[in-house]
């Protein structure tokens, strides 16, 4: 009987020693599996911000290569009461060297129609010459001076056309309708998309500079002298924060009977 007892005894120890083994390999494992969540979290993260740094890497080398501002360069019109205004930077250069400060971005489409024209300096040069071409046409033809949105549609249509290998240019109109003298203004992008507006327009490497500064001057209904001072002022200030546009800036006032031109030096370092 008593040996019976013992061995009942040793058996319910047994039982015992084996439910705390069990209790602690159960333990054990669990803070196993913790860790591997907690490994694999944290490579998870690594791997992410891995990426986001290689992604930020390649969009910053795609940014910096970009052919829209190999060139550089800066174009601006505004609005007023009865007048607008058309101002761009005088820089050439090739990313960072510069190689002239007189090029030309601004070109006389009427007697009160300007376009500015920047991004890549060939293709500005080309546009320029292709839309020269096809004003003389259509003046020829109808007889008549083109109007400022017909004209907008011209260059929209010279665009499209080369949708699929485009000129890198992103162009700015200004100018008064030659009969009402209506102040006209718009943008295009390089496939021809206009987009019209009521007060400015911006184009080139610094269009956020120039986009602050046009919202923080910019007023309703100016007259010729304070439009010339506020898109002045708007470009300076914008092409003085831009490293690849600059070296002056040119300022096309056009009013109903007269078109003042002015040139502005500006930093040129």
């Amino acid at each position: 009987m008593e040996l019976k007892r013992k061995e009942m005894m040793d058996q319910a120890k047994q039982r015992e020693e084996d439910r705390e083994n069990n209790v602690k390999r159960y333990k054990r494992q669990d803070e196993q599996e913790k860790q591997r969540e907690k490994n694999a979290k944290y490579d998870r993260h690594a791997g992410f911000i891995h990426n986001m740094k290689l992604e930020s890497a390649e969009s910053s080398s795609l940014e910096d290569r970009s052919i829209m501002s190999y060139n550089g360069g800066a174009v601006m019109a505004m609005r007023g009461k009865n007048c607008v205004a058309i101002a761009a930077d005088r820089r050439f250069g090739i990313q960072a060297q510069m190689v002239t400060t007189d090029f030309q971005k601004i070109f006389p489409m009427g007697d009160r129609l300007y376009i500015g024209l920047a991004g890549l300096a060939t293709d500005v040069q080309t546009v320029s010459q292709r839309l020269k071409f096809r004003l003389n046409l259509y003046e020829l033809k109808e007889g008549r001076q083109i109007k400022p949105k017909t004209f907008m549609s011209m260059v929209s249509n010279l665009l499209y056309e080369r949708r699929f290998g485009p000129y890198y240019i992103e162009p700015v109109i200004a100018g008064l309708d030659p009969k009402t003298f209506e102040p006209f203004i718009c943008s295009l992008d390089l496939i021809g998309c206009p987009m019209e507006t009521e007060d400015f327009v911006v184009s080139g490497t610094c269009s956020e500079q120039m986009y602050g500064m046009c919202e923080s001057l910019w007023e309703p209904d100016m007259e010729p002298e304070d439009l010339f001072e506020t898109i002045s002022q708007a470009m300076l200030n914008a092409v003085d924060r831009d490293a690849v546009s600059g070296m002056g800036v040119v300022v096309h006032v056009i009013e109903k009977d007269k078109i003042t031109t002015r040139t502005l030096k500006a930093r040129m370092d």
